[in-house]
């Protein structure tokens, strides 16, 4: 236990730091480029904080792992809105784009529900078993290259709310470019770390593989997005902050299980379901919870900003729910 034990604390430690340099990176990049850091964060950061999402759903396809593929991506799924969303927003509330409230969080929601009717074979058409074949993976690529379309329209939208105080730290372009390959590195390698200390730690527990997915392998890959949102939220860039969440479930379906998939056609359990029904429903509440607050004139970083927020109260019932689901899924096993 000792070796695991100390892969995932020295993950965590290039999480942190990789999250702190990128997030400097791509808010610095976006003011020198006049790029808008929602773009930032829903392209270049969510690229970044989905890469062990990749890495660990591609080494499973090519061992046939598909549980833990598709259970790595469910579970990300899950725990980016209810678990770092509600993390970030209990820290401090977000100010959201209006755009990602009419755009960005209907196109996850689209994109959760397009993967529970390409899943679902057998309720469906009829078919003995269910998977997502070859044709389904290339349908999310194609999916894919829309959403990174209209993202490349909007890359210059909203770009003139900076504060002075973030154009004070703009950095050299080079300096920020070191920063932003410096954090996807640390991202990662410490995600890797994370998630192999932790499969081994449970592998000597004696936990399933369809549970380990959900839990650990998806919190584990889910990390570069937590410790990425609360570092951004914290630098008061809340763009960056919900950019990367939404961005990061848009890339795990239609990028990460595409790619999985037509690497190798995934098998797909029924008894997933529940938990696709989770990842809808929450994408659904997040679509609420920012149409019922809006920012407040307390937050003094938000003065010239007026539009939608995930409040405080609303990020505690995103974590609450989040604790409720896991209670759940270790009872069901």
């Amino acid at each position: 236990m000792i070796l695991p034990a100390f892969l995932v604390i020295t993950g965590f430690v290039l999480l942190i730091k990789g999250a702190d340099w990128l997030v400097e990176g791509a808010s610095s990049f976006a003011q020198k480029l006049g790029v808008s850091q929602l773009v930032i964060g829903l392209t270049i950061v969510s690229f970044g904080t989905s890469a062990p999402e990749l890495v660990v759903n591609l080494i499973a396809s090519f061992r046939g792992n598909a549980d833990i593929a598709i259970g790595n991506i469910v579970g990300s799924n899950i725990s980016n809105v209810l678990l770092i969303l509600g993390v970030t927003a209990t820290i401090t509330p977000l100010f959201v784009q209006q755009s990602t409230v009419f755009k960005e969080v209907p196109f996850c929601i689209l994109a959760s529900l397009m993967l529970f009717i390409m899943a679902n074979d057998a309720i469906l058409d009829g078919y003995a078993i269910s998977e997502l074949g070859r044709g389904d993976g290339f349908a999310f690529i194609g999916f894919f290259i829309i959403f990174l379309y209209y993202t490349f329209g909007i890359r210059h939208r909203d770009h003139d709310d900076d504060t002075e105080e973030n154009q004070e730290s703009t950095q050299k372009t080079s300096v920020a470019g070191l920063k932003i390959l410096g954090g996807l590195i640390g991202l990662s390698v410490g995600g890797e770390f994370a998630v192999r200390g932790a499969i081994d730690i449970a592998g000597q527990l004696g936990v399933s593989e369809s549970l380990i997915g959900l839990t650990i392998v998806a919190i584990g890959t889910s990390l570069p997005e937590l410790t990425t949102s609360v570092i951004a939220a914290l630098k008061k860039l809340p763009d960056i902050s919900v950019g990367n969440i939404v961005g990061s479930n848009i890339f795990n379906i239609f990028w990460i299980l595409g790619l999985s998939s037509i690497i190798k056609p995934l098998p797909f359990q029924p008894a997933i379901n529940t938990d696709l029904l989770v990842v809808i429903a929450s994408t659904i509440a997040l679509f609420i919870f920012m149409n019922t607050s809006k920012v407040t004139p307390s937050f003094p970083f938000w003065k010239k900003q007026k539009g939608h927020a995930i409040a405080r109260w609303e990020g505690i019932t995103l974590l609450c729910s989040y604790l409720g689901y896991i209670g759940y899924i270790c009872v069901r096993g």
